[in-house]
């Protein structure tokens, strides 16, 4: 219809004529509240952003004198993040004299990618800032969803339960 005759009726139900799609042939338009629609609008993108997940970056720090334990629960904090689905950068702190064996820190480094092999993999190789030597690690990409095992006959004998199951699976 004529936009002069659609912008009648809408004025005649106290609504807006909005055009929705300026780019087809004809334009498309749509009779409606517009002060409604912008709030429905800002509504949903709010609730969009509150179950939104950031993918934030962290960052865990350490010296290169650091103790074993210690080590272990830096290590298992960032298995943790890597976990959530955060990246993760590792900072690894020289001060003094310790800026002569920075070969510690990269072997310090090395064995904490070989620690997290499992969870996350080396985005950003690790490099000298100043008196920092950082790196920065992703979580593993998942290959899509891993196929159910299929469960074994019963004529087999086989218990059908959850040990079936996860013999089925080799795990």
């Amino acid at each position: 219809m004529p936009p002069i005759e659609a912008l009648k009726i809408a004025r005649g139900q106290g609504l807006d004529l909005v055009e929705v799609a300026p780019t087809a042939n004809p334009p498309v338009c749509r009779i409606i509240n517009y002060g409604k629609y912008l709030y429905q609008l800002n509504k949903r993108q709010h609730e969009a952003r509150k179950h939104q997940k950031s993918a934030g970056l962290k960052e865990v720090k350490m010296r290169v004198r650091i103790s074993q334990h210690d080590y272990e629960v830096k290590r298992n904090r960032i298995v943790e993040f890597l976990g959530e689905g955060s990246k993760v950068k590792v900072t690894i702190m020289f001060r003094g004299r310790e800026m002569a064996h920075r070969d510690l820190g990269y072997k310090m480094m090395e064995q904490l990618t070989q620690d997290l092999m499992e969870t996350g993999q080396l985005e950003i190789r690790p490099r000298q800032e100043g008196p920092n030597l950082s790196a920065i690690f992703a979580p593993k990409k998942t290959a899509g969803k891993t196929p159910k095992p299929t469960p074994r006959p019963a004529s087999t004998g086989a218990p059908a339960g959850p040990a079936a199951v996860s013999e089925a699976s080799g795990g």
